[in-house]
Parts: C-alpha cells; structure tokens; sequence
C-alpha cells in the first residue's frame, strides 16, 4: 500500500474518531440538560404538595397552568383506577399501576410500562397516588436531529480533512519518490545521477542530506577498496619478488652444496650465503607479518611518553652508532594516545633507516616540539636522500624508492611502508621531504593527550 494512501487512511480514521467522540458528548450533553429541565419541572410539581396530601392534587394542577408545564397529572386509587385530571401535549396513554407510583415517590424514573416518559408519583388524599409525567419525544427528536447534524459535520471533515492531506503531501510524497528513484539508481551503479533538490518538510530534508551523505560515504568506500585492491595486487607482486629473490639464492647454493669433492672453503661460503638470506627472508615475513597486524589492528589507545620513548631510543641509536653526530632538541612531558610499542617501532624505524642508508659520518637532527595541541617530531639525515619522484609518492605503498639499498644495507624495504601504517593507526600524519641537512626529513604530528595521574605521582615521589 502506497505511503500517500496510509496517510489518507490514518487522516480519515483520525477525523471520523474525532467526530464520533464530539457528536457522542455533544448528543449527550444536549439530551442530558434537556432531561435535567423535565425533570427539574416534575420534582417542582411533587414538592409544591409534598407532606399534604390532602391538598396535593389541587396544588399540582395549579402550580402546572400558572407555569404551564407540559406534563400529565393522573390520580391512581388504591384499586388501581387511573383518573387523569390534566393532559400534556402528548398526553400519557398508558395506565400507569401501582407499582409504577409505589416505585418512584422518591425520585423520577423511566420503565417500559410508561415507554418515552419520565415521571414521579406522590401520596394524595384517601390513599391515592398522584403521578406526574412528561413526554421525552421532543428530546428524543431533538437528538435525533443532532446526529444527523453532527454526522454530516463529520462527513465534510473528512473530506476536508483528505483535501488538506493531499495539499500538504503532494510535495513531500513527491520528493519521497524521486529519493527513491535516487537510491535505486545509484544502486545500480549509476554515478552521474541528478541529486534531488533540497525541498519538503524538515524531516525529508533531513533525510535527503542524509541520503547524500551516505551515498558519498559509499563511493567513498567503493574508491578506497578499489584503490586498496591496487594497492594489494602491488603488495602480492613486490612480495612475490621479494621472496623469489632469496628463494633463488638458497635454491643455487644448495645445489652447489650437493656437489662432490666441493672445497671447504666453498662449502662455508655457501653455508654462509644461505644463512644471510635465511636470515632476510625472516625479517621480511616478520616484517609483513607486523604490517598486517598495524593494518587490522583496532587500537586500544592509551597515554603513550613520547618524550621518554624517543631520548630511550636516541640513546640506544649513541650507542650502536658512537660515531654519529645526532643534535637533539627533545620537549619534555609530551604525551600522546596510542600503544607503546607502536611509538618504539616508528621512531626505531625512522632511525634504522639513517643507520642503513646514509653515510656513518652523515649529521642527523631530531626535533620535538609541540604545537598547540600536537607534538611535531622531526627526523633529518644528512645523507644522500630519495630521488626527486619519491616525494610524490605514498610512503604507505609496499614500494622501495631505491630497489638495490635494502640488498646492500640488509633492510627489507617495507621501512616507510611500516611507518606509514603505524602513523594512521596512532591517527597521525607523516610527511617526508628534502632535509636541510642535505638528505631525508620525516616530519611526524599526532594530537597530544594529558600525562596519567600515576605518571605525575610518580613524577612528584
């Protein structure tokens, strides 16, 4: 069933429910007050003559002509004989009995003996009864005019009502349709489809932006799986090379180890060469293996001392490397969100790669400060740097700038790569470029976060 129609049934059902509950209370409160003033006249009567029963007959006739009241006044007899001494309008037809009078001296009442009357009886003199009654046809007709009346009130609401609705839904039931052709085309991979206007009522307009935006985030996801499976293909042929490389290397030299009468010297020099690309090999797959687990990684951060990480790793880099000329401008108490080890493995990494391709005399400069709230860290080398295209390029991809410095230096390649995915997963960002020095800068920045309080208790002991 069509929304518009939904609509149109709930607005009818509403607007008859309405009318019947009004028509309802105003029938009622209309023949109430009506039998209010019927029986206010009746008990008038019975209370001019009340406590004299000899007089009562003759006081209810006078009180009924000098207000003419439109009432019935019978004298019933112990016998029940009915004697009517005065006719309404619409005189009472039927005999009333005993115990009609005997049941309603104490208030007025309405019995199937005396149908479309209401009426109250009193003692009179030699032990008869006096009955007062008075007709509720007019009241019964009035209220039958009434519904009719409130009836035909519902009936031109309701249509109103359907008239209204469409006036008011036309629009939105409109925008409500080409929202749909909207989502049904870009569900068939239509992406050049017109946006609808942003028109209605404030919820479709809320729906429309959302819409849109979802529809954004969906090309936006589509784009990035696309470009993730370049990405991965990339990944899969350089991991592929990587690995045939050492594969080829083991394969040769354990063919030259099966040869007999082989040398002894030979025979090291082969043991050798293997042992060395066993040992790439497994820094490769320990490498891949850590960039799969950044990449699926769901962080569980925590206050991380950027500060104290960096100075521990310098200090290891002073000792491995005594030789080395590093000025360090180190900001203390910086803190930033993240896991530990992620932080120790960027900054070894950032340093690994000055140690490997750079020469041992090349001056190396490490910067960390805070700007705003971000901590900006700065590695510079003053080595031979990349070629001028890498700076194009995403140091996320598993792609080596120079393909022959991790075969010389022992490396696996993957270094920028690591620290590319290590810097998304700590919500950061990593730029590298040309470095004053001469050679590379890798420029860091993360949100800082506040120290915890155990750290400034330990702090104050």
């Amino acid at each position: 069933m069509k929304l518009s129609v939904r609509l149109t049934i709930l607005l009818v059902t509403v607007t008859v429910v309405i009318a019947l509950v009004v028509g309802w209370f105003a029938v009622s409160y209309s023949t109430g007050s009506q039998y209010k003033v019927i029986d206010a006249e009746i008990n008038a009567i019975i209370s001019s003559g009340a406590g004299h029963p000899v007089s009562a007959v003759s006081t209810a006739n006078y009180v009924v002509s000098s207000n003419s009241y439109d009432v019935t006044l019978d004298v019933v007899d112990q016998n029940g004989i009915v004697t009517q001494i005065n006719a309404g309008d619409i005189p009472l037809s039927a005999k009333p009995t005993l115990s009609d009078v005997t049941h309603s001296l104490n208030q007025v009442r309405t019995s199937a003996d005396l149908a479309g009357f209401r009426y109250r009886s009193e003692k009179a003199a030699g032990g008869s009864y006096l009955l007062v009654a008075a007709s509720t046809s007019a009241i019964a007709n009035a209220a039958h005019r009434l519904e009719v009346n409130v009836a035909l009130v519902g009936l031109l609401a309701v249509l109103l009502s359907v008239g209204v609705a469409n006036l008011f839904t036309n629009r939105d039931i409109r925008l409500i349709k080409r929202l749909i052709g909207f989502a049904g085309e870009i569900a068939h991979g239509d992406d050049a489809t017109e946006i609808p206007p942003e028109s209605g009522s404030p919820e479709l307009r809320q729906l429309r932006t959302s819409l849109v935006s979802m529809v954004g985030s969906l090309q936006r996801a589509l784009d990035t799986e696309r470009r993730s499976s370049r990405e991965m293909q990339r990944f899969i042929g350089d991991a592929s090379h990587e690995l045939r490389t050492p594969l080829t290397v083991i394969k040769g030299y354990s063919e030259i180890l099966e040869r007999p009468g082989l040398a002894e010297d030979m025979r090291l020099r082969a043991l050798e060469r293997v042992r060395r690309e066993v040992v790439r090999m497994d820094a490769l797959v320990t490498d891949l293996l850590f960039l799969t687990e950044v990449r699926e990684a769901t962080l569980t951060s925590s206050p991380v001392a950027l500060s104290d990480v960096l100075v521990d790793a310098l200090g290891n880099f002073h000792v491995d490397h005594p030789s080395r000329h590093v000025e360090q401008h180190v900001a203390p108490d910086v803190w930033i969100s993240g896991r530990a080890e992620y932080v120790e493995r960027l900054i070894n990494n950032s340093l690994s790669n000055i140690a490997r391709h750079t020469p041992g005399d090349a001056p190396v400069a490490v910067t960390l400060a805070t700007v705003g709230s971000h901590a900006v860290l700065t590695v510079d080398d003053g080595g031979p740097g990349l070629p001028p295209e890498a700076y194009e390029r995403d140091a996320r991809q598993f792609q080596r700038f120079d393909p022959s410095r991790s075969r010389e230096s022992g490396g696996t390649g993957l270094g920028m790569s690591i620290m590319g995915d290590i810097v998304t997963t700590l919500r950061g960002t990593m730029t590298f470029s040309q470095s004053p020095l001469g050679g590379l800068r890798l420029r860091f920045e993360f949100a800082t976060t506040s120290a915890p309080e155990d750290a400034n208790d330990g702090a104050l002991a």
